[in-house]
């Protein structure tokens, strides 16, 4: 589901039980949290995140797919204004190949570009975006 004026794309359906013809029905309950959608090209295969057009190709064809929520941080920086305590703002390259914008739960100086990140459950409940957990310490040498 698409959260309009925020550029965020959350699932919040997921296969909950069988029913007896044996389709599966699903749940639109938020708890049921299954992670973020993104576009993949028809033509190309290039996957994006929250676009009307490939952005290589220019194609209209995409279809929407669901991320598995693994990533890497690429970029991350430390935001002070607006909020009671500071928070990081971080780009998140996700397994599939597309980037999204969102934030890591935990010290905001304890994020750093490598690290490696899984989508959490909860959501921002003011800024609507997706929020994530880190996984484990990356390999730093010069640390």
């Amino acid at each position: 589901m698409f959260h309009p004026g925020t550029g965020t794309a959350i699932a919040e359906s997921r296969l909950d039980a069988t029913a007896d013809n044996g389709t599966a029905t699903t749940s639109a309950d938020p708890a049921a949290f299954d992670g973020l959608c993104f576009q993949r090209c028809q033509w190309c295969g290039t996957p994006s995140f929250h676009r009307l057009l490939c952005p290589v190709c220019a194609s209209s064809d995409l279809r929407t797919e669901h991320s598995a929520g693994r990533g890497v941080v690429r970029r991350t920086t430390v935001i002070h204004r607006g909020t009671p305590s500071a928070r990081n703002e971080s780009l998140i390259e996700m397994a599939e190949g597309f980037t999204v914008r969102g934030r890591v739960l935990g010290p905001p100086a304890a994020v750093h570009p490598g690290d490696r990140v899984q989508l959490s459950r909860a959501e921002d409940p003011v800024r609507k975006e997706p929020l994530f957990q880190l996984m484990d310490e990356p390999f730093r040498p010069w640390a």
